[in-house]
């Protein structure tokens, strides 16, 4: 199997953001989210796997000073820059593995919708979990969405690892506080139902 580097790449480079499965114009539950945790606005934000995702360019519109986004996909990241224009200097982004990723900064809130279920083998999800540590202050938080138990074994061609309720507290639980938990549906473009589970936690 190619690497997943190559195989974003491909994706993003054959397809237009509204043809993805994942989608959204306006990435509500993540912004309702976010809300709920009454950062200031400069607090420092990344957004993991966050690609050409339009949730940038909402938090820019609500006054957030500090975003970074971070994909393995330099596709990605081209696209984003050129549909946000000038609003793109506003933004530090970051071509890179999650699973290698370092920064000596410090976030005040990691986001990871569908990123982190991509990842099925023990030794990445520790380098997941290691990096997220180092990367997020006391007391920060981390909202992580999935797709639950019950949605698909698939996306993009790459099987995903799929989080209960139970399963994802349980990876959290040594080094963070459960601040809520949801299951929700995400529609796609062409109508299908997908079932997410969407985490919030806090840095002990």
């Amino acid at each position: 199997m190619e690497d997943l580097k190559t195989h974003w790449e491909k994706i993003y480079s054959s397809k237009n953001f509204e043809e993805t499965s994942w989608y959204q114009e306006k990435p509500e539950t993540s912004l309702n989210l976010i809300e709920t945790l009454n950062l200031s606005h400069d607090a420092p934000v990344i957004d993991i796997g966050g690609g050409d995702s339009h949730l940038c360019d909402h938090l820019l519109k609500l006054g957030y000073s500090d975003l970074s986004v971070l994909d393995i996909s330099k596709k990605a990241i081209e696209r984003a820059k050129k549909r946000l224009g000038k609003k793109a200097d506003e933004v530090s982004w970051i071509v890179s593995d999650v699973t290698d990723f370092k920064q000596e900064d410090k976030f005040e809130l990691w986001h990871d919708r569908a990123a982190f279920h991509f990842l099925n083998e023990p030794e990445k999800i520790n380098k997941y979990f290691e990096n997220l540590k180092a990367s997020l202050k006391s007391g920060g938080f981390v909202i992580l969405g999935t797709f639950s138990d019950e949605g698909p074994e698939k996306c993009s061609g790459i099987n995903v690892h799929r989080y209960s309720e139970a399963e994802m507290s349980a990876l959290f639980e040594k080094d963070f506080d459960k601040i809520s938990f949801q299951k929700l549906n995400h529609t796609t473009p062409w109508g299908a139902e997908q079932n997410f589970s969407f985490g919030v936690f806090r840095k002990k």
